[in-house]
This record gives C-alpha cells, structure tokens and sequence, in this order.
C-alpha cells in the first residue's frame, strides 16, 4: 500500500497513535520499535482497545486486512506527516534553539491564537516522533501551524525541516547543550543552523534575536528577516524585574506598552520579543499581544514562580545546560530575596567538556552569598565543593522536607534525568 493510499485512510480515521495505552476508539495505531520494544507485539491489543487500522512492519503481525504492513512504520509515519503537510499553504512556523524553545513556543502559541486557528508542537514532542505526529494533529481549519523541533546531533534539524517543510524559522540560541551529540559549540551551531540553510533555499522567512551576534553571520544570505532585541532590530524592549517577576518594555514606535509577564527570569526577555515579532508580523493588535502574553502562565517546571507556604520557589527543573544554568543562577543572585537556597541537578550529554562545566558552575555559585546550595548527582560528585551533595532528588527532597524551612527563596534547576521538581512534589 503506497502513501496516498494509506492517506485516504487516515483522512477517513484522522488520529494517530503510537502507545496502545493511550488508544482511543477509533484511532490508526502505528507499531513503532525502540532499542527495548516493539510495537508488532501489541496489534492485537490495540484492536482491542479500538484502533481501527494497526500500520506494522513484520508480516506475522499482519492478522487480519486492516493491519497495513509497510516497510517500515517510522518511515511511514514520517512519510505520511509530510503527506498531510503539503495539503496546507498556510504559515508553519519551525522553532529550535538550545534554550527557551518551548517557552518561546508557549508564547507564540498564546498570541497568534488570540487571531488565528494555531496548531503547535504539545508539551516537549519536538523529535522524530513528535515532529510528524504533531502534524498529523493538524486539521483542515488550520491557518497557522508551529513546530517545535529539538535536536542532539547534526543533520537532525535539517531531517524535520524535511518532514515539515517550515515557511517560517526562528532559532532562540545556541548554548552549550548536547555538546557530546554537536561536537562542541560550534557543532552546535551548525546543528540548528540548519532551520537558517532550508529556509533560505525556501526563500522562507526567519525571525531572528539581533542581540547575538551569531545568529546574524549564520543567517548571512536570507533575504527576508524579521529582528528582533534590545537594539536596532525590528523589534525591541527592555526588561527589568517587579515582584520577581519579569516586566517587558516594548520600545517600538507604534507598540510602545509594558507587558507584565508570569514568567521568572530576565533571560525570557528574547522569548517574550520573539512572540511579539511573531504576532505583529501577523498583523495582530499589539493590545492582544500583551493581554495573550500575560495571560499565559507557565505549569511545566519552566520558569514557574511558585508559593509554598511562606517560601517562595523558582521552579526551572525541566532541563539544564551550562548556558541556561549560567542564566538562572545569575537572575536569582540578582532577585531581592533575604534568605536564597539554590539546588541544582547536574547537566547531562557534555561530553568530555562534562566535568570542567561543572566546576564552572560551582566557581560561578561560589561569588554570591546563599543561605545554601544544595547539588544533586552526576558530576557534582568528582568536581571539588564545600556544599552539600546527595546522589538523586529523592534524597534531596528528604532533606527539603525534614529542614522545614520558612520564609526562604529556593532555586530549583536541574537536567531531566535528575527529576529536580520531585524535591517540591
């Protein structure tokens, strides 16, 4: 069965899935494989459960005329995402970056919705799988579409660009993040460079932070840009901090207003610039743009500003790097709090940059006055410190509780694999 033809069927069933225990009646289940599963296994599960179709890629699964044996399901479902996509001649906006996508994506999606039916990546499914199952979520309504795309390794962007054919590109930075997978900042570079080379052999459209210098020799040769920044871009604004939260000033003639953002850290500035240059780009009312941004209010451990009791915690946990690390610890150095505790989880994928980024952290904790710093795991155990260490969040989360602080400011950042948000839960 060729792609067209596995395509009426999904216009007739348009909902994927690829996790049987998410199923829902109806639903086109496609049997993806992993190092440790295999999807084949669990046809007759999901015909159970409902699926209409199983899409498989092992003949003896093939039980009954509506499992659709293809070559390979991965390849199929990429395929078929791609498919679907050219059916639209709407915007798709492709975002990458190592910091502050997904905020930056929030943000968009919070704006261009006030005006237009947006679909956008959900939560973090920005890779292989996440890519062409968030454009098969697409319907016919659609007039704007944002793709979030995430990335450890070259040629990566440039494969999603590929599935997603993006009109539109914005790349938030490039931080010290995934350097093993890169190969070193410049890797790096290269990597998310790559939503830069397919849009301007697309003559598409980027919207680019003009405050990094970087980004304007990567972006050398595209014709069609939108800046975005403190100074001489298209777009810019100031930040400052009120009630630790994070206040812009939209400087340009025109949208001269001050947005009162939910989010924590003056590093959200460009993210918050960025959307604003993404909607008045789209001819939305610059009033709308500030009412969509404040509304917005982050609840996925980014940028959170919460209040236990009478503390007050800056929840930042869904991932680290050294960059996105440096920003954190030097806004809440800066934040009026008179007792601060700062608990970091180490940073994973740096390769054998890994533990000389880690001492750098620990020298960086080391110019300010904090009540405590607490690390947690990785290479926080080999680089030299005075501060306290556990090896997981769970022990970490012991300590938090049987302390029963009051009237403290905590900072709590940390790669995923260290699960910093259970110190709080």
């Amino acid at each position: 069965m060729n792609i067209e033809e596995i395509y009426k069927i999904y216009l007739e069933y348009p909902s994927v899935q690829t996790d049987t225990r998410k199923l829902n009646n109806g639903d086109i289940y496609f049997a993806l494989k992993g190092d440790n599963f295999n999807g084949n296994h669990f046809v007759s599960q999901a015909f159970e459960k409902g699926a209409n179709y199983c899409v498989v890629d092992e003949v003896e699964y093939q039980i009954n005329d509506k499992c659709i044996l293809v070559e390979d399901v991965l390849s199929c479902l990429q395929a078929l995402a791609t498919h679907h996509r050219k059916q639209f001649v709407i915007p798709f906006i492709a975002i990458t970056g190592s910091n502050g996508k997904t905020t930056t994506k929030e943000l968009m999606m919070a704006v261009l919705s006030s005006k237009y039916k947006t679909y956008a990546t959900e939560g973090n499914l920005n890779n292989h799988i996440g890519v062409p199952l968030t454009i098969l979520k697409i319907k016919k309504d659609a007039q704007m579409a944002i793709i979030e795309m995430g990335a450890n390794h070259q040629k990566e962007i440039a494969f999603y660009c590929n599935i997603a054919l993006p009109t539109h590109g914005l790349i938030n930075n490039c931080g010290k993040a995934h350097l093993e997978g890169f190969g070193g900042i410049e890797g790096v570079k290269k990597g998310k460079g790559e939503l830069y080379d397919f849009l301007k052999n697309k003559d598409g459209i980027i919207f680019r932070n003009s405050d990094l210098e970087y980004l304007n020799e990567m972006s050398i040769g595209i014709e069609k840009q939108v800046t975005y920044g403190e100074h001489q871009a298209n777009f810019t604004g100031k930040s400052y901090t009120e009630n630790s939260f994070l206040q812009v000033a939209v400087l340009t003639q025109g949208l001269e207003c001050t947005i009162h953002t939910q989010l924590v850290g003056e590093y959200n500035l460009a993210n918050v610039l960025g959307a604003v240059a993404v909607g008045s780009t789209f001819d939305i009312h610059i009033n709308d743009i500030k009412k969509s941004i404040e509304e917005y209010s982050p609840s996925n451990s980014r940028s959170q500003l919460m209040k236990i009791g009478t503390n007050t915690v800056i929840l930042d946990a869904y991932n680290a790097n050294p960059t996105s690390m440096v920003s954190a610890i030097n806004n809440f150095s800066q934040l009026d709090y008179p007792n601060k505790i700062i608990m970091i989880g180490a940073m994973m994928e740096l390769g054998d940059e890994s533990i000389n980024e880690h001492q750098k952290i620990i020298e960086l904790l080391a110019q300010s006055n904090w009540k405590q710093v607490v690390l947690v795991g990785g290479n926080f155990n080999v680089v030299k410190h005075s501060f306290i260490y556990f090896e997981n969040s769970t022990l970490a989360q012991k300590w938090f509780v049987e302390s029963a602080f009051q009237n403290t400011a905590f900072l709590i950042k940390g790669s995923r694999a260290f699960q910093m948000e259970k110190i709080i839960n």
